[in-house]
């Protein structure tokens, strides 16, 4: 398809979503209708908020559309169509798009995801690269097929995670990345390079299950390094905890205990050891460095220790 200006509909919901918005319309393609997930309620008001693809889209002058379901949706169909559109571009949208809508752009389909295909398909695939301990991950462009993200590839951009990455972190690196690439895309097609897609090893599959609030609960048996993974893994949600004198202590950031500790210290307890917070393990010990104690704020492990003495944490020595 020899395209002179390319014109976009683009569907994401999601602050993942929007600097590929952003960056695709600072380029000069025209982005000539946005679809993103009705209004939801949310925040402790439960009060009726914009998705963040739905407030940059209104910055931009964009129309927004929001169906609750683009099946056997006419109007959204119809909408397309009068706006003679040449490409769909999808990023972390959240709702099935039926072949109807798909079948209007000859094949211009492109989908945005984080990770590198086949490894982590699914609704969490950075929460789950940490949480595994991969070194690496990436994004993948590919064409969307009816099982998930199991269609074919056209590019691919690999990534480092870093001990120091939370999926908050990574999250933006992976949507800066995410964004350039989708232009380099758009301005290769816009040329007429012709496209080559890339079938997916079956193989080598994992799948990125959605993340269930229960897995926030911190497992004393797990060892200091996976428990490591799992609170950068689970930060901003849904936080690991522990249940802390019957309130709930979120550890927002938390390390190895390299020291030695000759104490007899008990599985589950808190202990102040001269300026660490410590957590026993059933096999080694965490380092507690940021927490957040049910109804506070944020603050660091010391502050927790210095506003909380009526908690009797046990103090012990070398």
């Amino acid at each position: 398809m020899s395209i002179k200006k390319l014109s976009v509909v683009f569907a994401g919901t999601p602050d993942f979503a929007v600097p590929a918005l952003e960056k695709i319309n600072l380029a000069g393609y025209e982005v000539k209708l946005v679809l993103t997930q009705p209004d939801r309620r949310s925040g402790r008001g439960m009060s009726i908020k914009k998705s963040p693809v739905k407030q940059k889209s209104i910055e931009l002058g964009i129309p927004v559309y929001q169906p609750e379901t683009l099946k056997n949706n006419a109007e959204i169909k119809n909408a397309i169509i009068a706006k003679h559109v040449d490409i769909l571009i999808v990023v972390a949208y959240g709702l099935m798009i039926p072949d109807e809508i798909l079948n209007l752009f000859d094949g211009h389909i492109y989908n945005i995801h984080a990770s590198i295909l086949p490894r982590w398909r699914g609704a969490a695939p950075i929460h789950r690269a940490i949480e595994a301990g991969d070194k690496e991950t990436g994004v993948t462009i590919m064409k969307i097929v009816k099982q998930l993200d199991a269609g074919p590839m056209i590019m691919k951009e690999k990534v480092p995670i870093t001990s120091k990455d939370t999926t908050e972190i990574l999250s933006k690196k992976l949507s800066e990345c995410g964004a350039l690439m989708i232009v380099s895309l758009l301005k290769e097609i816009e040329k007429g390079k012709i496209i080559k897609w890339e079938d997916q090893n079956e193989r080598y599959v994992t799948y990125a299950e959605k993340i269930k609030k229960s897995e926030s609960a911190l497992n004393l048996n797990d060892s200091p390094e996976v428990l490591c993974q799992k609170i950068r893994a689970f930060n901003p949600f849904p936080m690991m905890s522990i249940n802390f004198e019957g309130k709930n202590l979120k550890i927002v950031k938390a390390e190895k205990y390299n020291k030695e500790c000759k104490q007899n210290l008990l599985p589950g307890k808190l202990y102040l050891l001269e300026d660490d917070l410590l957590l026993k393990l059933v096999s080694g010990i965490l380092k507690l460095d940021i927490v957040r104690l049910e109804g506070k704020k944020t603050m660091t492990a010391l502050d927790f220790v210095k506003g909380h003495k009526v908690l009797n944490l046990n103090l012990v020595s070398q």
